[in-house]
C-alpha cells in the first residue's frame, strides 16, 4: 500500500517551507518516525518523518522546491522488508565482520559528540554517529569548510579501508596556476529572511548605538572563585552570559522603554524581560528566547542558554522557542571581535552587542595598570528610546559588571 507524505504544520503563521535535503532515497528502507525529508522554514530546519515502516517511495519535489502545509512531497510503500539487497550477498558475511566497526557506533558515541565538534546539519550529525566517526578528524568540503554527508560517507569508507586508494585516485588534480572559479549556490530560506529582516531594521528603525568599555575583573575573579562549585551544584558551566543577561534586566527594568516596542502608533511596555540570545546554527544566526529572565536565576539562565546552544548546533530548535523576545544579546566576542554596531531584532528596539575581552592600559587611582576590558554596544530604536536612556542604561550594565554586588541588592 502506497502511503503519501505530507508537509506537516510547521507553526503558528508558517505556511510554507523549502526543501532543503532528501536524508532518504528511492528505495531505500524506512522505519517509522525516522526522518526522511529536512525542510528550512523562514526560522528553523524541520524534519519530515516517515509515517510507517516501509519502502522509500518516489519524491514527489525536488530540493529546492517551495511547499506549503499539507502538500504531498514523496510516497512511502507500507511493509515489505525495506530496500533491495545488495546483488551479490556471499561477501556479506566477511564484509560484516571488517566493516562493522565503521557501520554502527558504539552506545557512548551515539550519546554525544566531541564538544569541539564543528556546526552540522540534523542529516550530516546523524551520518557521523552512525559512522562513528569523530567530526573534528573529517575535511568538510561544504560552503565555508562546513561537513557534507558525502564527507562522512568518504571517511567511512576510509576508516574501513576499503576505499582510500579508489578515493585517493579520484581526487581531482590540483588547479592549474593562475586558475579562478566561482561559485553559485542558491539562498537558503533562513538565509533569504535574516537579509530580509536585517534590512527591514535598517529602513524601518531610527538606528543609532552608543559604546562604553567594562573593566571584566570583579565578574572573571567571581567566575574563578565559584566555576567549579556553581558546576558542581548546578550541572552547568558559569558563564558570562548570566552576569550580562541579570545587569540587562537591571537596565530595562531601570528604563521601561529600552525593553518596549512600537506597535502602529502605540508603544507597548512589558513588565517582564524575555532575552533573545543570538546562537550560530548550521544555516546562520538564530535567536532563541530564554523567557523570564527577571525571575531566573544564574543556573536557570546558563541551562536555557547551555540547552538553546546545543539545540542550535543540532538544528532542533522549534519555533515557539524562537518566537517573541523584548530585548537581545549578541556575542561577537566568542569569533573575536573587538567592536560592532549590532541591528536590533524587529519588532525589538534594543539590542546589546558583547566582544571579545583583552588586556589594555587603564588609569586607576592615578595609575596606569593592566586591566581585562571588554567593549559593549547598544544599538537602539531612536523614534522609542531617547539618547539620555540609552546611555545610561548602557552606563547601568557596566557598573553591575563591574560590581556584581549591586545585581543582588537591585542598584
Amino acid at each position: 500500500m502506497t502511503i503519501e507524505v505530507k508537509v506537516p504544520v510547521l507553526g503558528e503563521s508558517v505556511t510554507e517551507a523549502t526543501v532543503g535535503e532528501w536524508l532518504k532515497q528511492p528505495g531505500d528502507a524506512v522505519a517509522q518516525d525516522e526522518p526522511i525529508a529536512s525542510l528550512e522554514t523562514d526560522k528553523v530546519a524541520i524534519e519530515v518523518p516517515s509515517p510507517v515502516d516501509g519502502v522509500m517511495g518516489d519524491h514527489v519535489v525536488a530540493v529546492g522546491d517551495t511547499v506549503e502545509v499539507g502538500a504531498v512531497i514523496a510516497t512511502v510503500s507500507e511493509g515489505g522488508s525495506g530496500a533491495a539487497p545488495s546483488p551479490s550477498p556471499t561477501p556479506a558475511p566477511a564484509a560484516k565482520a571488517d566493516e562493522a566497526p565503521a557501520e554502527k557506533a558504539s552506545e557512548s558515541e551515539v550519546a554525544s559528540l566531541p564538544d569541539d565538534a564543528p556546526t552540522m546539519s540534523p542529516a550530516v550529525r546523524r551520518a557521523v554517529l552512525e559512522a562513528g566517526l569523530d567530526p573534528t578528524t573529517i575535511k568538510g568540503t561544504g560552503k565555508d569548510g562546513r561537513l557534507t554527508k558525502e564527507d562522512v560517507v568518504a571517511a567511512a569508507k576510509a576508516k574501513s579501508g576499503g576505499a582510500a586508494p579508489a578515493q585517493a585516485a579520484s581526487a581531482p588534480a590540483p588547479a592549474a596556476g593562475g586558475e579562478r572559479k566561482e561559485e553559485r549556490v542558491k539562498m537558503t530560506r533562513l538565509r533569504q529572511t535574516i537579509a530580509k529582516r536585517l534590512k527591514s531594521a535598517q529602513d524601518t528603525a531610527a538606528l543609532l548605538t552608543t559604546f562604553n568599555d567594562v573593566d571584566m575583573t570583579a565578574v572573571i575573579e567571581a567566575r574563578e572563585k565559584y566555576k567549579d562549585v556553581f558546576a558542581k551544584k548546578h550541572g552547568v558551566k558559569l558563564g558570562f552570559m548570566s552576569f550580562f543577561s541579570k545587569a540587562s534586566v537591571l537596565a530595562l527594568k531601570t528604563f521601561p522603554s529600552v525593553n518596549a516596542q512600537i506597535d502602529g502608533d502605540e508603544i507597548v511596555y512589558y513588565d517582564y524581560v524575555d532575552i533573545s540570545v543570538a546562537v550560530s546554527a548550521p544555516n546562520g544566526l538564530v535567536v532563541p528566547v530564554v523567557r523570564d529572565v527577571d525571575q531566573l536565576s544564574f543556573a536557570g539562565i546558563e541551562k536555557a542558554i547551555a540547552e538553546y546552544g546545543a539545540k542550535a548546533k543540532d538544528g532542533t530548535l522549534t519555533m515557539d522557542e524562537m518566537k517573541g523576545g523584548t530585548f537581545t544579546i549578541s556575542n561577537g566576542g566568542v569569533f573575536g571581535g573587538l567592536m560592532s554596531t549590532p541591528i536590533i531584532n524587529p519588532p525589538q528596539s534594543a539590542v546589546l552587542g558583547l566582544h571579545r575581552i583583552e588586556d589594555r592600559p587603564v588609569v586607576r587611582n592615578g595609575e596606569i595598570v593592566i586591566r581585562p576590558m571588554m567593549y559593549i554596544a547598544l544599538s537602539y530604536d531612536h523614534r522609542i528610546i531617547d539618547g539620555r536612556e540609552a546611555v545610561t542604561a548602557l552606563k547601568t550594565i557596566k557598573e553591575a559588571i563591574e560590581d556584581p554586588t549591586r545585581l543582588l541588592i537591585d542598584l
